[in-house]
């Protein structure tokens, strides 16, 4: 089995926060990697994955990275492959990293989610590859049609609730 996404974090210290992409990419039954890089502490590994990772198979590159939070836009410069940045809570509640990653220079794109979003990094991953695999475009219909049915279910619940001034 060889990995088609690859998820990048600045150091395992992120893997709490980065293990929401991995179920997603294992749920939908999408081969995956985890590995840690640090674009200041090995950035010729970082150089070297980048450089290495589309012709390894890997078609989408999550990277998180918290604080000066460079390792999205650094594997972004090197690849041509989709780069989902995923801003760490690391300091200032994370907004240091969320700006680091969204303000990438012209030419240079990584798209980026919420704020230890790892989850939608995970789901974006399979968007955009579902583009060209349908298989994997009728499980992520299936998906989003489960988040429907639970939204269903939870304002059933809610009309069971009952309050003395509550009008449904």
């Amino acid at each position: 089995m060889e990995p088609r996404v690859s998820i990048i974090m600045g150091s395992t210290s992120d893997l709490g926060v980065m293990e929401a992409a991995a179920k997603v990419l294992d749920d939908f039954e999408i081969p995956f990697e985890i590995n840690a890089l640090s674009a200041h502490r090995t950035p010729e590994a970082v150089e070297k994955f980048a450089k290495e990772a589309k012709a390894r198979g890997i078609e989408v590159i999550i990277a998180a990275a918290g604080m000066a939070a460079h390792l999205p836009g650094v594997i972004a410069a090197m690849t041509t492959l989709p780069v989902i940045g995923v801003p760490i809570n690391a300091s200032l509640n994370g907004l240091d990293s969320l700006l680091a990653i969204v303000q990438m220079p012209p030419g240079i794109p990584v798209a980026t989610v919420a704020v230890n979003g790892a989850q939608n990094a995970g789901i974006l991953a399979v968007q955009m590859m579902a583009i060209g695999d349908q298989q994997l475009a009728v499980k992520l219909i299936a998906f989003k049609e489960d988040l429907k049915l639970k939204i269903e279910k939870a304002n059933k619940d809610l009309s069971e609730i009952k309050f003395k001034f509550k009008t449904n």
